[in-house]
């Protein structure tokens, strides 16, 4: 029997990936395609549901992404978010325009009449919305379900016809009732079974990526990072010794960090490992560069260079895999229509326009959670699977500023001090990520008696989910008081310690 399929329609939503994550985590399949996707493919991959995104774009506009109206004859249940609200009403005879008071943030929904959507759902509830346009009329046949403050229509529903759309993110964690409406959709509109698991997607991750490959060879790029970790730990599942993993030692690595990943992967876990000492080179083309999107294409390209050149070393070698996952793509804005630049990245940004190499990345579509998930259900022991993020261009572009072999050394020999004060603790496991930044900013201080003129290292500890979305981690300060004074006091060049407070957004988990 196939698989119940949800089928989202994308419309440059930086939450689009959050809807797909959350409908897995309810156990339900689903595949994103672009909003615009003609009527023919969307009834080619039979899904079961259609839910639209939300988008930056406004419907009304000439250059607005809009849907097939033949989606609304398939009769299929539809679930429009946002975007997906204003786009179905603008086209079923609805009336959108630039709202008087535009919705950032947590709002009360209040529901003026019943809708299975918020079965189980308090009459008022708090939910997280953005949008600066609104529905100021319904088309025929629909019926108004809820509202805000400014918002007159935040909720609707169709007379006859399965057709159910909300104004507010449901997807967000910022919803507390969303996964509830989520399933009441799914489950309770739909009639959808579940039953779809990380499993799952190990098979058909295998399936597909031997599709790709053939009988070809595959190079992967290994930091022994999770995501790099699982992504090697997959394709070898899938293609065997035709899997070659070079590790890049670009000078830009965790204290001993290249050691423990030859010992770790290449002897433990039997993967065929190469490791590249490449710390010249890259340290060569970054000197002097202190703009962090020239520090990442520099990198990525590079990368690209080392990979090329080892790939001519091995022979027959026609693919190149990363552990590329979603936060880096959306970022990258090479998801979606419209999607926001915010940084680029050097699995996707960094990229050249030509490469030789034909890229292969089995996680590009999940989120840093769901990458860990994956790992346990690959077999991967907990102290793999539960590492830290570390960012593909690495120590680069936590030196802010230009890059000097002594800044390395110290930010270094600082972020081990910091991760070995956290486990200590034990706060490893409770911190989602953390890390040292080196600051361009120097100050006085005091040391022997004697004045010092030194530079600042700030620390970062972060909570999250999924690498969207952020909260500073309340750490003891008896913790931070030891990493600091160990910090000022074992580092050379370093006299001031301060401990970073800002979530996500407003700035970004990294600095640069």
């Amino acid at each position: 029997m196939p698989r119940p399929l949800v089928l989202i329609l994308d419309f440059g939503s930086q939450y689009t990936q959050l809807i797909a994550r959350r409908v897995r985590e309810l156990g339900v399949y689903s595949e994103i395609i672009p909003g615009t996707a003609k009527l023919a493919e969307i009834k080619a991959r039979k899904p079961d549901a259609l839910i639209l995104s939300g988008s930056p774009a406004s419907g009304y506009r000439a250059a607005a992404p809009l849907p097939d109206a033949g989606i609304y004859a398939l009769g299929k249940p539809m679930l429009g978010i946002c975007y997906g609200f204003q786009v179905t009403q603008q086209l079923m005879g609805g009336e959108v325009s630039k709202a008087k008071h535009a919705e950032y943030g947590v709002a009360t929904f209040v529901q003026d009449g019943k809708s299975p959507l918020f079965k189980g759902v308090p009459k008022r509830f708090k939910a997280w919305m953005s949008h600066g346009d609104e529905v100021k009329a319904l088309g025929p046949g629909w019926l108004r379900v809820a509202h805000t403050t400014n918002c007159a229509f935040a909720a609707a529903r169709h007379r006859t016809l399965p057709f159910h759309l909300i104004q507010f993110h449901p997807e967000v964690v910022h919803s507390p009732w969303g996964k509830q409406v989520l399933s009441n959709f799914l489950f309770g509109i739909a009639g959808l079974k579940d039953g779809w698991t990380m499993q799952h997607f190990v098979r058909d991750a295998i399936r597909e990526i031997r599709a790709q490959v053939g009988d070809g060879h595959v190079l992967c790029g290994l930091s022994g990072g999770v995501d790099s970790t699982v992504a090697a730990t997959l394709l070898h599942r899938a293609i065997g010794d035709r899997l070659v993993c070079v590790l890049v030692d670009h000078g830009l690595m965790r204290l001993n960090e290249a050691d423990e990943v030859r010992r770790e992967l290449g002897e433990k876990r039997g993967l065929n490992l190469r490791v590249v000492d490449a710390r010249k080179r890259f340290l060569s083309e970054l000197a002097g560069v202190s703009d962090p999107e020239r520090k990442r294409k520099i990198i990525g390209k590079e990368f690209i260079t080392v990979f090329d050149r080892e790939a001519r070393k091995i022979g027959s070698v026609e693919f190149l895999a990363q552990g590329t996952l979603y936060p880096d793509v959306i970022e990258s804005a090479s998801a979606g229509h419209g999607a926001q630049v915010i940084k680029s990245h050097h699995n996707v940004g960094g990229l050249p326009a030509r490469m030789k190499l034909k890229l292969v990345e089995p996680l590009k579509w999940l989120f840093k959670d769901e990458v860990r998930e994956l790992g346990r259900a690959l077999g991967l022991p907990e102290h793999l699977v539960d590492r830290h993020p570390f960012p593909g261009p690495g120590l680069a572009v936590r030196v802010l500023g230009a890059i000097t072999e002594p800044d390395l050394d110290a930010l270094r020999q600082a972020d081990a001090i910091f991760l070995e004060e956290l486990r200590r603790a034990k706060w490893y496991g409770r911190t989602w990520q953390a890390f040292a930044v080196l600051l361009p900013v120097r100050t006085v201080g005091v040391k022997g008696d004697e004045r010092s003129y030194e530079k600042v290292l700030a620390l970062r500890a972060v909570d999250s989910v999924d690498g969207m979305t952020a909260d500073w981690t309340r750490l003891p300060h008896s913790l931070l008081a030891r990493a600091a004074s160990r910090i000022a006091n074992e580092v050379r060049g370093v006299n001031r310690v301060v401990f970073d407070i800002t979530s996500k957004p407003p700035s970004t988990i990294e600095w640069e």
